[in-house]
C-alpha cells in the first residue's frame, strides 16, 4: 500500500496547486512545501550513522542521515521544484535526471535523457508530481534498478488510482508517498480532478 499522509495542511496545499490563477512562482513555492513533507514520511525507516562533529563544547558524536548514500532522480521537467526542495534538505545526495515524454497517440512514456549514474548501493528518491498511467514512473524505477539501486522511494503529489496500482504491482518492494489519490483518469488519461499540466504551470510554458 503507498504511503498516503492524512493531514490537513497537506490537504490544503494539494488543493492549492489545483487553482489554476495561482502564479508560477506559487506554485513552485507550494510544491517546495509539499515536497518537504512527503520526505518526513518516504525517510522515517532511513537509517542513522554516527558522525563526530566540534560542537561548543568540543568534540561530540551524533546521529545523522548519510548524505552521501542518497540519490535525488527527478523526471523532468515537471520535477524538478520537487527536486530542489529535496536537494534542500539533503545537500549532500548525489542528483540524476530523466526526460521523459508522453506519446499521445499509446500514452505511453519514452525515454530522450538519461542523466542518472550508477546507483549502487544508494537510497535513490525518485521525485515526480503526478502519476497518471504509472509509466513513466515505472520506467524511471527499472532504470535505477538496473542501475543498482539498493532502496527506491518514490514522493509524488497527486496519483490516480489506476496509476498507483500499475506501480504497485510491478514493483512492490518500492516506497510510494503519495500526497493525494484522485478519482480517475479520463479517456485521455489524464487525472481527475487533477491540476493540469505541472510542468507547463510551474514554468509559465504554453
Amino acid at each position: 500500500m503507498p504511503i498516503s499522509p492524512r493531514h490537513p495542511l497537506l490537504t490544503s496545499l494539494v488543493n492549492t496547486l489545483r487553482d489554476i490563477t495561482l502564479s508560477p512562482l506559487v506554485f513552485r513555492h507550494t510544491i517546495h512545501e509539499i515536497t518537504k513533507l512527503l520526505a518526513y514520511e518516504g525517510l522515517r525507516d532511513v537509517g542513522l550513522s554516527p558522525i563526530r562533529i566540534n560542537t561548543w563544547r568540543g568534540e561530540d558524536t551524533f546521529e545523522y542521515i548519510d548524505e552521501s548514500s542518497m540519490m535525488v532522480i527527478s523526471v523532468l521537467r515537471a520535477a524538478l521544484p520537487m527536486h530542489e526542495a529535496l536537494i534542500e534538505t539533503l545537500p549532500g545526495a548525489v542528483s540524476g535526471f530523466l526526460g521523459m515524454r508522453r506519446d499521445e497517440q499509446t500514452y505511453r512514456s519514452v525515454l530522450y535523457y538519461d542523466r542518472v549514474g550508477d546507483c549502487t548501493g544508494k537510497t535513490v528518491i525518485i521525485v515526480d508530481p503526478m502519476v497518471a498511467t504509472g509509466g513513466s514512473l515505472c520506467d524511471a524505477i527499472e532504470i535505477v534498478k538496473r542501475k543498482g539501486a539498493e532502496k527506491v522511494i518514490t514522493l509524488n503529489i497527486i496519483a490516480s488510482p489506476e496509476g498507483i496500482d500499475a506501480v504497485e504491482k510491478a514493483y512492490p518492494d518500492v516506497t510510494i508517498v503519495i500526497a493525494q489519490i484522485d478519482a480517475k483518469l479520463n479517456e485521455n488519461k489524464f487525472i481527475i480532478p487533477g491540476l493540469g499540466d505541472a510542468g507547463d504551470r510551474a514554468f509559465n510554458t504554453l
